[in-house]
């Protein structure tokens, strides 16, 4: 079987909800990425087989097909088809995955998989509040409501099973978000993040260009101290999470481009890295966020290898219980984990931050000198996706 590498990897920086990225509309917010992604790789664009995006949120201006709909925005051909998916949060690390089997496979040569999300303009939990709202009814069916009585299925409540089960107070979890800003702080004023990020000029809210780019991501708190975070208040009543100790709401697009040995030929480019190994699972769909750590213990043990053979890992700051539990059960290395920050600095954009976290952890592998990356997140529903990749 042919192998898959990712020939190019670029994200736009996180834009606040009615932020810097507010003006864009979603389509033409991963068109830029699309159009950086051809233009750092060189590809003839007719070359491009598929683009498959992630989204979470499928609606209004997401709604349509928006993977169709950022190819028809971007400077790729009417040909180039597209599609796009919903795995929830893991939504582009899926888009990545069916990206790297279709190259694998020789039906396609050369992929683009990426993903967007525009939660200033599609708000969270819009797919399910329009619906409900117009008495067309909720996902939660007869079936699963058999399966699952009385259970409504929360992604915050299973941030707090987490933190209980595995013994985090709420301490710890104000450390690691601190943590996380200082990370984010450093990797921004350092410049790691420089050839990852898409410059996106602003628009302003008449749709007028305003001549100014959008480089730095606009959640990090570069004034961020414990006791602002630790004042932050709870989420729920007597529980430890608070909005300070979870990923910030965020507009943003991201996206790698996917070859195989006869893409790469055609290219004539240097790969960054190849797709060692990728996999999928199913978790509790109550508890919902605990799924990464089974998923990469799983995935691990697949691939022959042990933890201490990877050198950074890139997990989801969904909640800070989720990747402090996640270090517990795999006994992993915290100086390894999130080198440059994660979502609880630097936004989470649903549907695009798969391929968010596998831009920026390509790019830290590369600054570092290092062989072996690991990515992985929480998904709703209870799954988790993981991917392994080499940098070469």
């Amino acid at each position: 079987m042919a192998e898959a590498y990712i020939v190019a990897a670029a994200r736009t920086a996180g834009g606040r909800r009615g932020g810097k990225l507010a003006g864009w509309h979603p389509a033409d917010l991963a068109a830029q990425v699309i159009d950086a992604l051809v233009a750092r790789s060189g590809i003839d664009p007719a070359a491009v087989e598929d683009v498959i995006l992630g989204c979470v949120s499928q609606v209004g201006e997401q709604a349509t097909n928006v993977a169709r709909n950022a190819v028809l925005a971007s400077k790729l051909p009417e040909s180039v088809p597209g599609t796009s998916v919903d795995r929830q949060c893991g939504s582009s690390q899926q888009a990545l995955h069916f990206a790297a089997q279709a190259v694998m496979s020789g039906s396609m040569d050369a992929v683009i998989a990426g993903g967007v999300e525009s939660m200033t303009r599609v708000p969270m939990f819009t797919p399910n509040a329009l619906p409900a709202k117009a008495g067309l009814g909720t996902y939660m069916s007869p079936a699963m409501r058999q399966r699952y009585p009385g259970v409504e299925f929360s992604q915050f409540t299973g941030a707090e099973m987490i933190a209980k089960n595995y013994g985090i107070d709420k301490e710890e979890l104000d450390r690691y978000a601190l943590e996380s800003h200082r990370r984010a702080i450093a990797a921004s004023r350092e410049g790691a993040f420089l050839d990852e990020i898409v410059p996106i000029e602003i628009l302003l809210a008449d749709g007028a260009r305003s001549g100014e780019s959008h480089t730095v991501d606009e959640g990090i708190r570069f004034d961020a101290t414990l006791e602002g975070i630790a004042g932050v208040k709870l989420i729920a009543e007597g529980g430890r999470c608070t909005a300070a100790t979870a990923s910030q709401i965020c507009d943003g697009a991201s996206g790698v481009l996917v070859v195989n040995e006869r893409g790469l030929k055609a290219l004539g480019a240097k790969p960054l890295a190849r797709i060692h190994h990728m996999s999928v699972m199913g978790h509790d769909p109550v508890i919902m966020l605990e799924a990464p750590l089974p998923a990469t213990q799983r995935a691990l043990k697949k691939a022959g290898m042990r933890i201490q053979d990877i050198d950074l890992y890139e997990v989801n700051e969904a909640f800070a219980p989720v990747p402090i539990a996640w270090l517990q059960a795999l006994d992993a290395d915290p100086a390894r984990l999130n080198v440059n920050g994660g979502a609880i600095a630097l936004g989470h954009p649903l549907g695009a931050s798969g391929t968010k976290l596998m831009a920026t952890l390509i790019h830290a592998l590369g600054r570092r000198g290092k062989r072996y990356g690991l990515q992985t997140m929480c998904e709703g529903g209870g799954m988790a996706n993981v991917t392994i990749v080499e940098r070469l």
